[in-house]
């Protein structure tokens, strides 16, 4: 068998395959189908200071190959996640990376204070669309990227800075430019794009807040081509998702330059997706003579 492992920022994972932040809660509903202790990590449901009920439904549509939702960060808050969820994914022996999310950028800097030392890493949602302050708002511009990373860095003495990027931008290289010189330890894209599902026979929206999230296969190319911009922007790690399903998907975001992968919409497809991906990328490997999964990061040759 390969060697999985990777380190990113100090911190060690048994495998590169992490549970994509939205789709796979706390990990207590998997659990049941199988013991998660076999994936690399998870980056929790986005997490707020105080807890939030979400947007209207409905808020989950169907497209062609992916998915839209506008869930809304619906959350019980960081004070419930740090009781009752957070010892339960220490049990499991995973790298638990808190995804967290503020309508301003003082709930920014205070939640990764309260969670500083309490968790393996921090995942910055700035780039979430589905909700109406802050978010959206704070990742679209690279000044807003850079100064809402160095204001949640400055809580952080103990835990590695994660700062997640949206699709929706200008430009990827210069919002991960912005990330790293912000003070973020760790980039991760792409976040979901912003889309909208029509019933024709109504004339209205499917989602009740009229856009959402759009994942899952159909977004892979594009996101790919943004992870290998990202790369070849940043001296920081990148992790890669948008669209993965199989072991050959999450391979082919490590040689774009990711040195992990997350997994989220195929969760919803197979919920047994990440175990089978581990083991599909063991299987690659093992056919290619490559004995470490880190011999893959970055290996992209671009024509030309």
């Amino acid at each position: 068998m390969a060697n999985l492992s990777v380190n990113i920022c100090g911190v060690q994972f048994k495998n590169p395959v992490i549970a994509a932040s939205g789709t796979y809660g706390f990990g207590r509903e998997f659990n049941e189908a199988y013991d998660i202790s076999c994936i690399g990590g998870i980056s929790t449901k986005g997490t707020t200071l105080e807890p939030r009920a979400g947007n209207p439904v409905p808020r989950i549509a169907e497209g062609s190959s992916v998915i839209l939702n506008a869930v809304g960060l619906q959350n019980p808050g960081v004070e419930r996640f740090i009781a009752e969820d957070l010892p339960f994914l220490k049990d499991k022996g995973i790298v638990i990376i808190a995804n967290v999310a503020g309508s301003t950028l003082e709930d920014y800097k205070n939640i990764c204070a309260r969670l500083d030392g309490l968790v393996d890493m921090v995942e910055l949602n700035i780039s979430c669309p589905n909700v109406h302050a802050g978010g959206m708002a704070l990742g679209i511009k690279p000044d807003n990227v850079k100064e809402v990373t160095g204001l949640s860095k400055s809580a952080l003495s103990k835990t590695p800075l994660i700062v997640k990027l949206s699709p929706n931008v200008e430009s990827i290289p210069a919002n991960a430019r912005a990330a790293e010189e912000g003070g973020a330890d760790c980039i991760s894209l792409v976040n979901t794009f912003t889309g909208m599902v029509i019933d024709l026979e109504r004339r209205r929206p499917v989602i009740a807040n009229n856009t959402g999230g759009v994942s899952g296969a159909g977004i892979k190319p594009i996101a790919l081509r943004m992870v290998s911009e990202a790369a070849r922007a940043v001296k920081i790690p990148v992790i890669g998702m948008g669209g993965i399903a199989t072991g050959r998907d999450a391979l082919e975001f490590m040689c774009a330059g990711a040195s992990a992968v997350q997994v989220g919409t195929a969760n919803f497809t197979d919920t047994l997706a990440m175990p089978r991906i581990i083991s599909e990328m063991n299987d690659w490997l093992d056919r290619h003579g490559i004995a470490d999964v880190n011999e893959m990061v970055g290996t992209l040759r671009l024509n030309g």
